[in-house]
Order: structure tokens, then sequence, then C-alpha cells
């Protein structure tokens, strides 16, 4: 055995042994397990942003929330489907507005994934939207949380294989669906999202909300852009039928009195 080819060997086995791999991940068990995961609600989580706050994964309720699972070690496919998802994001963005949900990365690899880790990541790929975090779990609770989100990994001597999943989580903390793979197409990324907006209660009075909401429920999808629009002509149906509904009523309230008073004329004194 020559100098170089025993080195290679000694090199080949120190790296087995440092990374033991448990094997190609079982894709049909990893979309299961997935797929389990739809409805369910949420455990509250310690976790840790790329500028070393905690946060909880309970403060993140409220408004729709992203979430997805990345290793910072990873050289192609998790910086291409954070890319993806930033493009996705941006068709959201502009279909419901800005500040109506959020994103979450979260870093799995530990203790390499680190808030500064998880920062320098961002940095990387262009990220600095306030609504996007990038997150660092806890060691003591990281496997319970991915379990919760129904996210699997196995470890191999390239890195991980793992599943390319982003979750929709509702305001309350309950995982609404579950997408796949490297691309988000608007269809099945920004229509949940709307749904999710579209069912949030509003306070009743409040005109801006209600515009909103109509405007969110008259919002559909066009195959020709491949981007969502607000079909104005059913908003503008809505509007002229909710007029003509409020003028009515003060109509109905007077015809009523009238035909009452008729029926009970006043005794003459």
């Amino acid at each position: 055995m020559s100098g170089k080819r025993g080195l290679s060997l000694i090199v080949l086995v120190l790296v087995a042994i440092a990374f033991p791999a448990s094997g190609a991940l079982d894709e049909k068990v990893a979309l299961r397990s997935s797929q389990a995961a739809i409805g369910r609600e949420l455990g509250d989580y310690r976790l840790v942003d790329s500028r070393e706050r905690e946060v909880r994964l309970s403060d993140l309720r409220g408004q729709p929330l992203i979430v997805n699972f990345i290793y910072t070690g990873c050289f192609q496919v998790c910086p291409t489907v954070t890319k993806a998802l930033a493009i996705a994001v941006a068709e959201a963005e502009r279909t419901v507005g800005p500040g109506k949900f959020r994103v979450a990365t979260i870093g799995f690899n530990l203790p390499f994934d680190t808030p500064q880790a998880m920062k320098q990541f961002a940095k990387q790929q262009g990220i600095s939207a306030p609504n996007w975090l990038f997150l660092s779990p806890q060691a003591d609770t990281l496997p319970q949380l991915i379990a919760d989100f129904g996210f699997s990994y196995e470890q191999t001597i390239a890195g991980f294989d793992h599943l390319l999943q982003a979750s929709i989580v509702d305001a309350n903390g309950r995982i609404y669906r579950q997408l796949y793979g490297d691309r988000f197409e608007a269809p099945q990324f920004v229509g949940p999202i709307v749904e999710l907006l579209a069912n949030a209660p509003r306070a009743l009075g409040d005109v801006a909300g209600l515009y909103e909401q109509i405007r969110l429920l008259c919002t559909i999808y066009d195959p020709t852009s491949g981007k969502y629009r607000v079909n104005y002509a059913v908003v503008i149906e809505i509007i002229v039928g909710l007029s003509i509904f409020l003028v009515g009523i003060p109509v109905l309230i007077f015809e009523w009195r009238r035909r009452r008073r008729a029926d009970h004329p006043a005794a003459s004194g």
C-alpha cells in the first residue's frame, strides 16, 4: 500500500467515525411524518435569533408563519431553496401586502448553526427583511421541535440528507400546509397565506379591515401571468351590493313603522 493511498484510507476512516452516516433518508417515511404534522399545534420552543435575542415560538403567533429548516454548512441545496423561498415570499407580499406574515429559517445542525452562522447565511442569501428571522434552536429541545414540524433528516458523510420542506403555520400556531421541493409556485405558496388572512377575524366597524377582507376574498390566481391578482369587478359588485343593502335598511324600517301605525291607529281624544 502506497503512502498516499494509506493516508487517504485513514482520512476516510476518521471522517466516517466523526460523522457516522445512518443511511439515505427514506422519502416515503419522511413525507408521511410531514403530512401527519398538518393540523398539529406546535409547542412553545425557545430559540435565539441572529442578533442573539431570545425568541419563543409563541412570540410569532398572531400572523401566518412560514418555517423552513436548513444547515449553514450546506453550500448548494439550502442556499438554492432559501433563495427560491425569498422569491415566493416577495410574491406573497406583493399579493397580500408587507408585514402580513412572518418567515423563520431554523438551523438544525447543532452546535454549528449558531446565531453568528445563521446571520452569515442570511447575508450570503441577500435576506435582511425585518419579518424574516434566522433562528438557532436549543440542543435539548431540537428533536421535539423537528418532530412537531414533521421535518426529517439523516446525517451522511457529505452532510445531511433532509426533506426540502416549508411549513405554513396559522396565527394560532397550527401547521396549515406543508410544501415540498426546491421551488415554490404561487398557487401552492401564496394561496394558503391568502386563505389564512381572508379567514382571520376583523374588528367590527373597521372599514379598512373590511375592505382588506373583501380584497383578499377576491384575490385570484392568474395562470397567464403566474401571479395572484385582485378581481376588482367582484370587489365592486360586493361593495355595490352592500351599499344597496345599507340604503335599503332605513326604507324597510320606515315602511314597517308606517304599516304598524296604519294597523294600530292612535285613539282619538
